[in-house]
């Protein structure tokens, strides 16, 4: 189980575009491929909503605010301003990212894990089950905010489980490819499951897009 601990400034240095784009188009909100109320009864339109709309777009926006302080920072040299807004930028840099890839992970008709996917589940957890189990585990035991993720780690080619606090980047953090997240932040279950999160936990996988983690999966093999 990886943790990530790596710094702020860790975060920045992966991320080329905000350091190096001198003119750069803004991140925007994306569209969800699915209704809010699409996900019922795992998770209700109100808490779709509210996350979407209000959650992520104040990452989207606050990312852009902190790009453009950074962009004047780099023009003036100002190192000190640049160090100031590491934070800013993983969190919300990080949010962006997290959530982009939890929209995609989830859908109404949720489906099952098959072909490559399922195989290298099997070969590195022993079973679909197992790998619930863990993953539910290290998403319930996250300590305040945060995520549990299945990534694939590049080095040993496998896939790998990791825990996230807060809106930690997987793999700008731990180098893992994301393939799958939950995220466990109160805003994403609370109105529905108040704190009961492992029901929130159990719950997802019954919408869980499989066939976008596959495709996730074999992009990860190839690059």
């Amino acid at each position: 189980m990886l943790a990530c601990r790596r710094s702020a400034l860790t975060f920045i240095r992966c991320n080329a575009n905000v350091m190096s784009a001198e003119k750069r188009e803004k991140h925007t909100l994306p569209d969800l491929p699915y209704d809010y109320n699409a996900l019922e009864p795992v998770i209700s339109a109100e808490i779709m909503k509210l996350h979407h709309s209000k959650h992520h777009a104040t990452y989207v926006n606050n990312l852009n605010v902190a790009e453009e302080k950074l962009q004047e920072a780099k023009s003036k040299n100002d190192i000190s301003t640049i160090i100031s807004l590491a934070p800013a930028l993983k969190f919300n840099g990080g949010g962006h990212i997290n959530h982009t890839i939890f929209w995609q992970n989830l859908s109404p008709c949720g489906g099952s894990a098959e072909g490559e996917l399922l195989e290298a589940i099997k070969r590195d957890f022993g079973s679909l089950e197992n790998m619930k189990t863990k993953l539910s585990a290290a998403a319930v035991g996250v300590q305040g905010s945060g995520w549990g993720w299945l990534g694939y780690n590049k080095e040993t080619q496998k896939l790998q489980l990791a825990a996230c606090a807060n809106q930690d980047p997987l793999q700008a953090t731990t180098g893992l490819i994301p393939l799958f997240g939950i995220d466990v932040w109160e805003h994403a279950y609370y109105l529905q499951y108040k704190n009961v999160r492992p029901d929130y936990v159990k719950a997802i996988f019954d919408i869980v897009n499989w066939k976008d983690v596959s495709e996730r999966y074999a992009k990860a093999k190839c690059n």
